[in-house]
C-alpha cells in the first residue's frame, strides 16, 4: 500500500467531514429551525429543499470518503454548494463591514470546496477507492 493511496483516503475522509456533520449534527437534529431560517434568506419551500439537502451532503459525503461513484457524490455536493452560497453568503448585499467581511470568508472557503469537488468530478476518487475496484482488471 502505498502513502499516496492513504493520503489520498484520508483526504477525501477530510474533505467530506464538513458536509457529513453539518448534516447530521446540525441540519437534521435542528431541522425546523434550519428550515425557518431558510425561509427568512428567501429560500423557496425550505423544508423540501432542506430534506434534499440533507441528502445531498449525507449521500455526497459517503460517496466521496468510500469512494463509490466519487464523481457523482462530488456533483451533489456541488450543487449543494453553489445554491448554499447563492442563498446565504452574499456578501455583495451587505452593508455591514464586519456582516460583510464575514460572509465573504464563508463565500470564498465555499469557493474553495466547489473547487475541491471539481477536482474529484474531474480527477475521481484515487487508489483505495471502490471506483478503483469497478475499474480495475478483476475488479469488476
Amino acid at each position: 500500500m502505498s502513502a499516496n493511496a492513504v493520503l489520498t483516503v484520508v483526504g477525501r475522509a477530510m474533505i467530506a467531514v464538513i458536509f457529513l456533520m453539518s448534516a447530521v449534527g446540525n441540519k437534521i437534529p435542528q431541522f425546523n429551525n434550519v428550515a425557518g431560517y431558510m425561509a427568512s434568506e428567501g429560500v423557496p419551500a425550505p423544508q423540501v429543499m432542506l430534506f434534499g439537502a440533507i441528502v445531498f451532503l449525507i449521500a455526497g459525503s459517503l460517496s466521496i470518503i468510500v469512494g463509490y461513484r466519487a464523481r457523482l457524490g462530488a456533483g451533489l455536493l456541488l450543487v449543494f454548494l453553489i445554491l448554499a452560497t447563492y442563498f446565504f453568503h452574499d456578501f455583495w448585499t451587505m452593508d455591514d463591514p464586519q456582516a460583510k467581511q464575514d460572509q465573504m470568508i464563508q463565500f470564498l472557503k465555499n469557493l474553495s470546496l466547489m473547487g475541491t469537488m471539481l477536482f474529484l468530478i474531474a480527477n475521481g476518487s484515487g487508489p483505495l477507492s471502490l471506483d478503483s475496484r469497478r475499474t480495475s482488471p478483476g475488479g469488476d
